[in-house]
């Protein structure tokens, strides 16, 4: 999901300081990851010098540059202010933000040997970094002096959040510990820091490692020729031309396990990517997991918390965890029950079949596209034809322009990391350049599973207008050169959802970087890209965008009609696929300083849960990037879930007006969401947005669950 590596790299660069660097090193002019960027409206990253050996050096001299700005900070003889203090604090590191960015796309995406090399070095310096300054007294001083009199010392209530925001950050971060405290979390840190980046290459060694490739074409019995042509694809990339390669990411184990028929096969592909991580070898992260529990654990102890989960939700909208706990327990009992339908159903049709067999994990996705296709007259791949990777990609610009009023044109000569890269300029309807959108789709060696936004630039006005940069990035198989790549339903609201949160970004109308964009509390930051998909099934989009790849015929009524009815079908699986991994991953982190066993935990939970045995977590805990790669969304997976109660809450906003394209819902929505920030208190800009606090109800009619009498207190108040 999607903002993931934008958040985490926020938190590396946003306060940061290096370790043991000099007070005041010389930022080396001939490193190209250092210097401005070339272009106007504040230039574009050097995508095309960049090189792995220029990595380490920029971000150390980076390091020390903003360390040497920031002791300047502190030791500013003049009383702190807003301006000399939080103000300074922004324009700090700016050096050091460009070299970062690079850092992140090789990190996510070009993430070679070399560069893996020099990932493990810097993790741990890059921690030690940002303990400097949130340990830093001098500066504390007089980031709480500006805060405790920012009635006064700040001119507008956005600076009130600034100061609002540092202080609290450095706060959470330890800066009222005690010296033997403060040495403490930072070691803590520091090995963490370690532990997450061997966690994401181990998980990443397993996607490249495990790639199924077939060579008798019997083997793809029941495969459609889209899948057929992106596995043909991926085997000649691999040097396996003539084959087909079964890539261990989910983009591409999907599609295999809906339609393959060969069963011997899908149990082997579903069991090589629900076993990233755990096979008990050199990349096994069981271990890595257990150790990073436990100096979690410790960590909030040593910040004045229970556990790692109740320091973590402090500043989200949840606030606590027994409130995000109480909002999936809602949920829960009603997604188990309908996968209790689903799997009847699916083994009726196995029996039917005469198959001779007990649904099985591996068989779930295979039987409910023929449940599907029995209960909805919809097969997915009648849709598939209609859903081409670039008509969707117009469409998604499309809507851009009728809720916001941004409008896409191809830029020319930006330089980008690899060929497969496109960049957009981004423009409103005043023809003002609000920023750009680099777009890379597809799946290549290297390259992290799954999709994300990424924030190349934030946007500010502080010191004069810089617009944002900003990218979606998608794993798609790669088709045959000049064919069009055809994409799953599932798939496409993927791609609207991570389109969001690049709206998000390109919409934001704030004055200070560290307030911009996505840059929000990690419960709500969800909640403008699992609005966005909405967008997708309205008949405005699918008629225009939603043509076949063969006739150019929009997709007819009747199909839509299908699709409509059948909005609630498998709502049981993806509801407890995702909701066991966020149980697990809240409950991990709610057992305090008690050692974990991951695999043990796992079991237990699950079974104490309840859950289904023809289901699997989403991410089981061996790969579970979102939670052990950083600290991002460890104990926050629940936030899909109480974001989505606001994406539905607020969807029915424009239902309840003149539809999906009512201009003054838009208009709402743009100035109190996606373009507002983390200048306002995220609850209270929902509440400008829809007059009131949001509820489940909404959320629970759009999965087709009954509405409990009695709301669990989901809603932000």
């Amino acid at each position: 999901m999607s903002a993931l590596v934008a958040s985490a790299l926020a938190q590396l660069v946003l306060l940061s300081s290096p370790p043991a660097a000099p007070a005041r090193a010389e930022v080396p002019v001939n490193n190209p990851l250092l210097a401005p960027w070339a272009g106007p409206h504040g230039g574009v990253p050097p995508f095309d010098v960049a090189r792995v050996d220029q990595l380490a050096p920029a971000i150390e001299a980076g390091m020390a540059a903003k360390l040497a700005a920031v002791e300047a900070i502190a030791a500013d003889p003049a009383a702190p202010t807003f301006d000399n203090t939080l103000a300074a604090m922004e324009r700090s590191g700016r050096a050091l933000d460009r070299a970062m960015t690079v850092f992140g796309v090789f990190s996510t995406s070009m993430s070679t040997p070399e560069f893996q090399a020099v990932e493990r070095e810097l993790a741990p310096k890059l921690a030690a970094f940002d303990d400097r300054i949130t340990q830093n007294e001098k500066l504390f001083a007089r980031i709480a002096a500006v805060y405790d009199a920012r009635e006064t010392s700040c001119r507008t209530p956005e600076q009130k959040r600034l100061a609002w925001l540092y202080y609290t950050t450095f706060v959470r971060a330890g800066a009222k510990l005690d010296p033997a405290a403060k040495q403490r979390v930072a070691a803590i840190n520091e090995r963490l820091a370690t532990l997450y980046t061997k966690f994401a290459q181990d998980v990443l060694a397993d996607e490249s490692g495990y790639t199924l490739v077939l060579e008798d074409e019997a083997a793809l019995a029941g495969l459609p020729a889209s899948v057929r042509a992106g596995m043909a694809a991926a085997a000649a990339t691999r040097g396996k031309a003539g084959k087909w390669a079964v890539l261990n990411t989910r983009s591409s184990v999907e599609p295999f396990l809906a339609y393959s028929e060969r069963r011997d096969l899908r149990e082997r592909v579903w069991r090589d990517f629900t076993s990233r991580g755990d096979h008990g070898d050199a990349h096994d992260t069981k271990a890595a997991i257990t150790e990073i529990l436990k100096l979690r654990a410790e960590r909030a102890k040593l910040l004045g918390y229970p556990t790692h989960a109740h320091w973590r939700l402090e500043d989200s909208m949840a606030k606590t965890p027994g409130r995000a706990m109480a909002l999936m327990e809602a949920v829960w009992p009603a997604a188990v029950a309908r996968v209790r339908e689903e799997v009847a159903d699916m083994q009726a049709v196995a029996d039917r079949e005469g198959a001779g067999i007990t649904i099985e994990p591996w068989d779930y996705r295979f039987y409910a596209e023929k449940v599907r296709k029995a209960k909805y007259d919809l097969d997915e791949n009648e849709v598939k034809p209609y859903l081409q990777l670039e008509k969707l990609r117009e469409a998604m610009f499309w809507v851009a322009g009728r809720l916001f009023d941004l409008h896409f044109t191809p830029a020319k000569g930006v330089p980008v990391y690899h060929p497969d890269v496109r960049v957009w300029e981004v423009k409103d309807g005043k023809g003002r350049h609000v920023g750009r959108w680099y777009f890379d789709p597809y799946a290549r060696d290297g390259k992290r599973s799954g999709a994300w936004m990424n924030a190349y630039r934030a946007q500010e006005r502080f010191d004069g207008e810089i617009p944002t940069i900003v990218s979606n990035n998608a794993n798609f198989v790669k088709g045959k050169p000049g064919e069009p790549v055809l994409v799953s339903w599932t798939d496409a609201e993927t791609l609207f959802h991570e389109f969001g949160h690049a709206l998000h970004g390109l919409a934001s109308s704030v004055g200070y970087p560290s307030l911009s964009g996505t840059a929000v509390a990690r419960d709500y930051v969800e909640f403008p890209s699992q609005l966005l998909e909405r967008w997708l099934e309205t008949p405005e989009v699918l008629d225009r965008f939603a043509r076949h790849v063969k006739t150019g015929k929009p997709l007819p009524r009747a199909l839509v009609a299908k699709i409509q009815k059948a909005s609630t079908f498998n709502q049981g699986f993806g509801t407890v696929e995702y909701l066991s991994a966020a149980l697990v991953d809240l409950k991990m982190h709610l057992a305090g300083s008690t050692e974990i066993d991951p695999a043990a935990f796992e079991k237990d939970t699950l079974a104490a849960l309840g859950m289904p045995r023809e289901v699997v977590m989403r991410h089981r805990p061996p790969h579970f990037l979102h939670v052990f790669s950083g600290d991002g969304y460890s104990a926050g997976y629940y936030s899909y879930l109480w974001a989505d109660t606001l994406s539905t809450d607020a969807y029915e906003a424009f239902t309840e007006a003149k539809g999906p394209y009512d201009r003054a819902v838009a208009a709402r929505l743009r100035e109190h969401v996606f373009s507002a920030g983390n200048t306002v208190d995220p609850a209270d800009a929902y509440r400008a947005f829809r007059g009131r606090d949001p509820g489940i109800g909404a959320l629970m009619r759009k999965r087709g669950f009954p509405v409990p009498a009695a709301e669990p207190g989901a809603a932000p108040r």
